[in-house]
């Protein structure tokens, strides 16, 4: 019996193989790799994680960032972007695709805060935001004035201290709040929106936000989009004062006015007492010269008042006043006396033609006229009539010899056979038992019955009704 080998080959799954390969990559390649390429077909769930992919000229790297790395992205991550991601070669094994998992992701050339940045300020102008037309004025003199800074920060002081120099009779309310870390920019923008909502009690009149100098991840919070919404938002007027002169930000463009540092804050907050005290004296001199110069004028105005001769003989007025209604009353009646005049004239005028025309002659000719054409009109009206009733006559002597009814008066009779309503003519137009209507002279009728029918073809009627 000749005995055979059998070589026995180990059968792998699916998984199995995909978990192999993920124990290769993960035990061959480095930890940590950082790998630079531009970003593509990017999307961010709504769980927070984002999918994309890498690429450069010649090949695309999967891409995978979970919700809480993603969230310490300053910027924001978009197809074409050019980055530095920092992170590890995985394979998922239900689907045996391997991608990276990036745990870090910076802009490639640029730092990652100074695009975060840009980002934003472009947006919010899109927005309109920065716009002009949006931003409140300041009161040109405010008595009360909100800070919104930390209260151990030496802006704090030079905000005070320039506000005092300048116009000492304002009072000043602190509102502390944090101006750098994790959470400061959502406490600063909680604190406008509480300070806004309280102020029918506050009074205050104008806001300053803002902190002393420091790097640009110092100054972040005054970059965040939630404190630049907030003092957009704000109906109490705000001054942004961050950092030193050469620093810009978010809060910086939207902010109502700007100061470049938080000593010039109340420069831009207050006027300066000794302007103002300097133009007061200036307008009290122009108001004294103008009163006096109007005092002047109002003086010789009622020197020539007083010289006139209204004062001097004050019943001449009326006294010429009343010549004048004098001469309106001689006016009148001359105007008057014409009129009657003139009417007086014409009415003896129309008399004469009156006169002239005898009318009674006149009316006495028309008279006689008038009766005869009555006369007349009498005459021809009886004659045509005469004529018509003539015509009548004739005509209904005419009819009644046309009437067949006429006969009736000469003692003939018409029959009519009620149940056809005809004229019986022989004794074929009747039947047994039919009704008959005999009507006589003088609209008379006589209903009988057909009872029998003679052998000479005569009908024997019965019962009279």
């Amino acid at each position: 019996m000749e005995t055979q080998t059998q070589t026995r080959t180990k059968v792998y799954t699916v998984t199995q193989v995909n978990s192999l390969v993920k124990d290769v990559l993960q035990t061959h390649l480095p930890s940590w790799l950082t790998i630079k390429g531009e970003i593509t077909d990017w999307k961010q769930h709504q769980s927070g994680h984002c999918y994309f992919s890498l690429k450069d000229e010649e090949s695309i790297l999967p891409c995978a960032m979970w919700r809480g790395n993603f969230s310490k992205v300053k910027f924001k991550p978009g197809n074409g972007l050019a980055v530095l991601v920092t992170g590890s070669i995985d394979l998922y094994v239900p689907q045996g695709r391997y991608k990276l998992i990036v745990d870090e992701m910076i802009p490639a050339g640029m730092g990652a805060l100074q695009l975060a940045f840009e980002q934003m300020v472009r947006k919010l102008e899109a927005e309109g935001l920065f716009a002009e037309s949006h931003k409140k004025p300041l009161p040109k003199y405010p008595q009360r004035i909100g800070i919104l800074t930390s209260e151990s920060g030496a802006a704090l002081h030079d905000i005070a201290d320039s506000i005092y120099n300048r116009w000492p009779c304002t009072r000043l309310v602190l509102y502390p709040v944090p101006v750098q870390g994790p959470g400061a920019a959502e406490a600063i923008a909680a604190a406008i929106g509480d300070v806004n909502r309280r102020n029918d009690r506050l009074k205050l009149d104008v806001l300053i936000v803002g902190r002393g100098g420091g790097s640009l991840e110092d100054l972040w919070a005054f970059n965040e989009e939630v404190l630049a919404r907030a003092i957009f938002a704000s109906r109490i007027p705000i001054i942004s004062a961050v950092g030193h002169e050469v620093d810009t930000t978010v809060a910086d463009l939207v902010a109502d006015a700007r100061a470049s540092t938080p000593t010039k804050a109340g420069m831009v907050a207050v006027p300066n007492r000794e302007d103002v005290l300097s133009d007061l004296l200036h307008q009290e001199k122009r108001l004294s010269a103008s009163v006096r110069s109007r005092f002047g004028l109002c003086c010789g105005y009622l020197e020539t008042v007083l010289a006139s001769a209204v004062f001097r003989n004050p019943l001449l007025a009326v006294l010429n006043r009343e010549q004048y209604l004098d001469d309106l009353g001689w006016d009148l009646n001359d105007a008057m006396r014409k009129l009657f005049f003139q009417a007086q004239k014409q009415v003896q005028d129309c008399q004469d033609q009156v006169a002239r025309i005898e009318p009674h002659r006149l009316l006495g000719r028309m008279m006689v006229e008038l009766n005869e054409l009555t006369g007349r009109s009498l005459a021809a009206v009886t004659q045509a009539l005469n004529r018509k009733n003539l015509q009548i006559t004739a005509q209904e002597n005419r009819l009644a010899g046309l009437n067949p009814k006429s006969v009736l008066n000469r003692g003939y009779s018409i029959t009519l056979n009620k149940n056809t309503g005809r004229v019986v003519r022989t004794a074929d137009d009747v039947q047994v038992a039919d009704l008959l209507v005999t009507e006589l002279a003088g609209e008379k009728r006589i209903e009988s019955q057909v009872t029998g029918i003679d052998d000479d073809g005569t009908k024997d009627q019965g019962r009279v009704d």
